[in-house]
């Protein structure tokens, strides 16, 4: 049983937000707020409370803040590695739990923040927390890539309008993914056990999977012989780099890509540093049911 009652989502539009904010107003009894920044456009479902705030302002976002046993931080982009202002606020509202912005790839080895070093804003983050421990306990969730969203979008390689797939070192490097809903149920039930992932990371992992597996699915599904073009992590990982020489981030993605998908080390697999899924009572997703709701541009909890 959980001794938290009043949860503030930070950062509840986007991609994964909506995910989240949704498992705490259907699979949660914590009672749910939405902060938004002032000025923002973003909307969300009737009914939802919304608070607005200042996030330049320690004061502003103290008086949101205030009331809240949990702030869950969904920040992305330029703001990742500014978390700190918030922790403050946090602490000085008297808040007990902090989810940083964390999600996605491990960003606690070292070997993926080399090949990815915006993870050093998130991994900064921990370790500001860390160093407060004494105010504020915290909790880190980390995920794997996005998995219905990353299929639906064509960020795990596969493009199904064209049924044609990239795959990255023969697609057989195993990794962890997480759809966006089996998210939201991990950051509800790492609240639930609030003893238990106090000051810890929480690594969760709907399904451990490969590319040539998915693959596998996809032809399964569609009844067709999918288009294959090879590539390699390493080369995908120098052209995220010279990207970003130019001043073009969107070689990040190229970046995350070829640290998932190499198969020289396993980066994209969580399962070595310690799965949470039978601890928190998560299902293992299924892979096919997944695959299709991707395909019809749905996400999984959706069919």
């Amino acid at each position: 049983m959980s001794s938290f009652k009043n949860v503030l989502i930070i950062g509840a539009g986007g991609n994964l937000g909506p995910a989240i904010l949704d498992a705490f107003l259907h699979n949660s009894s914590f009672n749910t707020t939405v902060l938004s920044r002032e000025g923002s456009s973003s909307t969300f479902p009737s009914g939802v409370k919304v608070l607005r705030a200042n996030y330049d302002s320690i004061d502003s976002l103290k008086a949101a803040f205030t009331g809240q046993d949990v702030v869950v931080s969904l920040v992305a982009g330029s703001v990742l590695g500014d978390q700190n202002k918030l922790i403050d606020a946090a602490i000085v509202a008297g808040v007990k739990r902090f989810l940083p912005s964390e999600f996605g790839s491990n960003t606690t080895d070292a070997r993926t923040r080399a090949i990815v070093p915006v993870f050093d804003a998130k991994f900064g983050t921990v370790n500001y927390l860390k160093s407060k421990e004494s105010e504020i306990s915290w909790t880190s969730v980390v995920t794997g890539p996005f998995f219905d969203w990353g299929l639906k979008v064509g960020f795990l390689g596969f493009n199904a309008k064209d049924k044609a797939v990239t795959l990255y070192d023969n697609g057989t490097a195993t990794f962890s993914s997480t759809n966006l809903h089996t998210i939201g149920l991990a950051v509800v039930k790492a609240l639930e056990n609030a003893e238990a992932t106090k000051n810890q990371y929480v690594f969760v992992s709907g399904l451990q999977t490969s590319q040539k597996q998915i693959l596998e699915v996809a032809e399964k599904i569609t009844g067709d012989k999918w288009t294959v073009t090879n590539a390699t992590a390493k080369n995908t990982i120098e052209q995220g780099r010279a990207k970003i020489a130019k001043g073009d981030y969107s070689g990040i993605g190229n970046l995350i890509v070829g640290a998932t998908f190499g198969t020289d080390e396993p980066l994209g697999d969580l399962s070595p540093a310690g799965l949470w899924n039978e601890k928190l009572g998560l299902k293992e997703i299924d892979l096919e049911t997944s695959v299709k709701a991707a395909f019809a541009g749905k996400l999984a909890h959706e069919v």
